[in-house]
């Protein structure tokens, strides 16, 4: 068994570079994108160390990075790491790691993207709202009582089902889903 896997959450250090290769047929995106770790050492002093990584996105994602992402945009990446080997100019051979994306998501505020004033919402979490919904039966506990008429209501770890009148984000308890931050949860 063997596992090729790279998940990352940084911040575009340069505008994409985007390609057509086979007579336009296939598109592909390349970009450098920064992660940075920030601790104190032992003396107590706060240190930062910044890493570099080459990304390259293939078709639809492509698509996507061309349209939405310009340097400072901050990403989710996921994909696998792959070494490539070339023939320079002058005849040496050289090598680069670089990691393949299969999963891109936008992350941050859509403000902080300019490139993305006109992007449907990414990141960030609401629950669908969900009509006729019962939470199912827990050892020891009474039928549950009527769920009520205004604001979420948790029974048992679960939510109550949507009330009309609320939205899918007060349902999540999410009361400033609409505030324009499209941040992650976690």
């Amino acid at each position: 068994m063997s596992l090729n896997k790279v998940m990352l959450i940084g911040n575009v250090g340069q505008n994409p570079d985007v390609r057509y290769l086979d007579n336009q047929q296939a598109k592909v995106a390349s970009f450098r994108m920064a992660t940075t770790e920030r601790y104190t050492d032992r003396s107590g002093q706060p240190k930062e160390e910044t890493e570099w990584h080459n990304i390259v996105v293939w078709r639809r994602n492509a698509d996507v990075v061309e349209k939405y992402v310009t340097k400072g945009t901050q990403l989710y990446v996921e994909g696998r790491l792959r070494t490539r080997e070339w023939t320079d100019n002058t005849g040496n051979k050289r090598y680069t790691t670089e990691i393949v994306a299969d999963n891109i998501q936008l992350l941050g505020k859509r403000s902080d993207n300019p490139a993305g004033a006109g992007m449907p919402s990414q990141g960030g979490y609401s629950a669908p709202a969900q009509k006729n919904y019962q939470a199912p039966y827990q050892p020891g506990q009474t039928a549950a009582p009527a769920a009520p008429a205004q604001g979420p209501s948790v029974i048992g770890g679960y939510q109550a089902p949507y009330q009309p009148g609320q939205t899918a984000a007060t349902s999540a308890g999410m009361d400033n889903a609409d505030d324009g931050s499209d941040d992650l949860p976690f």
